[in-house]
Parts: C-alpha cells; structure tokens; sequence
C-alpha cells in the first residue's frame, strides 16, 4: 500500500536533464507561489586576498512566518516536500527538492526520500546523490550537520547552489586562497584561514572514467572520511564527535569544525566558508564591517582544543 504521506513520485531524473527540471520547475514554483525567492543586496568586502560576498536581506518576514506556521501544522517540510517544489528522484534514496525561500537562483536541496538524522555522519548513498546533482550542475554542494553549523531542518539534506557563488566571475570567493591546495598535494589548509579546518583536490580523472558519477561518488567518500580523520571528526555509527560543515565541488572539498552557530549575532552556515556570508540587516553588515568576515569565520569555527580527538 502506497504511504499516504508520500506525494506522488515524478519520474527519475534521466542524466543530463537535472538542469533543465530545475529551471523548469523554477518557473512553475514561481507562478504557484510555492517558491518565495529572498530579496538582498550584495556587496564586497575583501580581506586577505578573499572578496568576501556579503548579502544584506531585505526581509524575512515572509520566511519567519513560514517556519512558524510549519512548526505548528507542519513540523518537517521535507516529508513529503511540496510538489510544487519537487523536481525529481535523483537515487532510490534521495530526491531533489527546491529550496522555497533561496537567497541564490536555483538553489537546490538533496533530501534523503526517508527521515534521516542530520547529525549523522554522510554515508556513500549522501555522494551518490552529490555525484549525480554535481553532474547535472556545475556549483557547489554544502553540509551543514546540525543546529551548531547552520542547519535549520533536522532531516538529512545537502544543498547546491549553481556558480557563481560570489559577486564576482569566479566560481567561489575562495578560489585563489585554495589554489595552494590544489596545487600541493602535502598542503590541506588554506593559508587565510586560522580555523580548524582541511581541504583536499578530488581527482579530475573520475569525471572523466566510464561511470562517471560512481567514480566521482567513491572519491567524495574516501576524502571525506579523509579531512574527517585529519581534523580528528569522529564518524560515529549514532554521530559525530563535533558539528561541522562540508563545501564539496567537482574539484575540491573543505571540512570545518564548528564550535557555535553565530558570532555577535551574525548566523554561518557553510556557504560563509566558501566565502559568502547572509546577514539579517544593516546592523549585521556593519558586524562583519567591524570585525572583518574572517573574524566572524573565527568566531564560529571550532577552537583548535575543542577539534583535539
């Protein structure tokens, strides 16, 4: 017997028509109203070499609202997803859902079909799935493993957000500050960021082999258990020794630990660390003005005695 709860399934994204559904089904949100897109502005603020992109809201009181109404009616959103916002069964266990109230177009979530906790460590089906958004969209995917790193659904979900990331042409903010990981296979910091953190290049050659999402899926999972190591992140069967965040492209991927969700009220998510922070209103903006964006990325990273395995 079918789940009452589950909202009639679409057909299985075909490969190579991930893109195309998600602008489609943009529309087509857009028009029911499902789909609530968050008004900002942008600017920049460069430290260290970073043009961080800072986006000011105009408001959140549409996406306030919601949340409440939500905790009262409908406490998980995910399951079942609107099916105005519903784009597609990406594997037999996860699905792709659009974000309903994106601050960047085409923001995207990977949402596993089942109830799963977030704060449970990534397993190979989480990659299958990155592997295959990633294939169809050229962006970045992004964890966020609980309360403490940003997350604001309890049910197991990555993101993606098509490039650019930033104000700028350039994939991401970060990307000339990690050029020295990828070029230096013995160097895994980013040398801007006195944070505990560690990246690491994933293997061109994975795209590029027969079964492309497979390979690339197999080589996500072996770096992140990797960084996880080298951070000493304990993968524990229940959870994880520490909250953190997880930035994934088709090149690279960054692990930090967390210590707390905000620095003088400025919420991080992960997107902060690949260089773009949201701020609430002109009060936070002046915040990360004042203390600059990496002293924010401090203030919320992980102190290097609370990462000691």
């Amino acid at each position: 017997m079918a789940d009452p709860t589950e909202p009639t399934p679409p057909p299985a994204l075909e490969p190579g028509t991930l893109w195309s559904r998600v602008r489609e089904r943009s529309i087509h949100a857009l028009g029911t109203g499902a789909l609530a897109p968050i008004e900002t502005r942008a600017e920049t603020i460069r430290q260290a070499g970073i043009p961080f992109s800072i986006r000011v809201v105009s408001s959140l009181r549409r996406k306030d609202e919601a949340r409440e109404s939500d905790r009262r009616g409908r406490p998980n959103p995910f399951f079942p997803p609107d099916p105005d916002l519903l784009v597609g069964e990406l594997t037999p266990t996860h699905r792709a859902v659009l974000n309903r109230f994106p601050v960047l177009a085409h923001h995207l979530l990977i949402v596993t079909r089942r109830p799963e906790p977030q704060g449970r460590p990534l397993g190979r089906s989480d990659f299958d799935a990155t592997a295959r958004c990633l294939a169809g969209v050229d962006g970045l995917v992004f964890y966020n493993s609980g309360p403490e790193a940003g997350a604001s659904q309890p049910h197991r979900h990555l993101q993606l957000v098509p490039f650019p990331v930033g104000n700028g042409p350039e994939p991401t903010p970060i990307e000339r500050a990690l050029a020295p990981v990828l070029a230096d296979p013995g160097r895994s910091t980013l040398p801007a960021y006195d944070l505990v953190h560690a990246a690491a290049p994933l293997p061109a050659t994975a795209w590029q082999a027969d079964e492309p999402v497979r390979r690339a899926a197999e080589a996500m999972a072996l770096a992140y258990r990797a960084l996880a190591g080298a951070l000493g992140l304990r993968l524990g069967p229940h959870g994880v020794s520490s909250p953190y965040n997880l930035l994934v492209t088709r090149g690279w991927m960054m692990l930090v630990l967390r210590g707390r969700e905000r620095f003088d009220g400025v919420s991080v998510n992960a997107l902060g660390f690949a260089g773009s922070l949201l701020v609430r209103d002109e009060a936070g903006l002046e915040t990360v003005r004042r203390h600059g964006p990496l002293a924010v990325l401090r203030g919320v990273a992980a102190a290097t005695e609370e990462a000691a395995p």
